[in-house]
């Protein structure tokens, strides 16, 4: 990685764009946070349902799932809602599983009991990042709804195996970029989206090259790279967690 290479943005290769997570920001939810990634924001709720979806009832262990959708002038131009086309497009599905399954990686669904979470994740504003801001903030609106079934005494602790948290990585005329904007992902020769645990275990990673194939060194350089901005990401959620009552 080139040290001194600057971007548009001014930001160094391994630096990530502002954050800042905002929970509570939808009092009526269960749990919720805003976080915001330089331009990128998203709005992160939980809602709690004291049953789980039918093909699960009887098996004793709970459910996480997600929604995502994107605001029509979250972007440049104006898009359509899924309803105008009558079906939920397929990225956002292909987003959604993501955000699922990685708060799910982070949940003990056994000890959440015959009961669901879901957690609706709208894009105000996409500068790149959005599915990576997501499960980030997700995990804080996740949290928030456990503590509170813990202090109404539904449930003895919260269950939860670890935190989680996600970034994007970007290969771009041979150096690794952190926390890619559109502008930057939109050119790059390869890009990755990686969730991962505070403990540094990895939960998923999406990586496409644009063009050429790139060396496999580099997978291992970018999983580096997502590491050591995770770690940021893990301090904000952690700044906005309040303690076990």
């Amino acid at each position: 990685m080139t040290e001194n290479l600057q971007r548009p943005d001014g930001r160094r290769p391994d630096q990530l764009r502002p954050v800042r997570i905002t929970p509570g920001s939808q009092p009526f939810a269960e749990g919720s946070a805003m976080i915001e990634m330089g331009d990128t924001a998203v709005l992160c709720a939980a809602s709690v349902e004291e049953q789980v979806p039918r093909w699960m009832r009887g098996r004793g262990t709970g459910w996480v799932t997600a929604e995502y959708d994107m605001l029509p002038r979250a972007t440049s131009s104006r898009r359509s809602r899924d309803r105008d086309t009558g079906r939920t497009a397929s990225r956002s599905q292909e987003i959604q599983r993501l955000i699922g399954r990685s708060l799910r990686a982070a949940t003990d669904l056994p000890a959440l009991g015959e009961r669901a979470i879901y957690l609706d994740c709208d894009v105000l504003q996409a500068d790149g990042g959005t599915r990576t801001a997501a499960i980030t903030g997700a995990y804080v609106a996740l949290h928030q709804a456990l503590q509170g079934l813990v202090n109404e005494d539904k449930l003895e602790r919260i269950p939860l195996h670890c935190a989680v948290a996600a970034v994007s990585v970007g290969l771009k005329d041979g150096n690794l970029l952190l926390d890619l904007n559109y502008a930057e992902d939109s050119s790059a020769d390869a890009d990755f989206n990686i969730v991962m645990t505070d403990a540094g275990d990895i939960v998923e990673i999406q990586g496409t090259a644009e063009g050429r194939p790139f060396p496999r060194r580099q997978v291992e350089e970018a999983i580096a790279l997502a590491a050591q901005g995770m770690e940021q990401l893990f301090a904000a959620q952690r700044g906005c967690i309040a303690p076990a009552a």
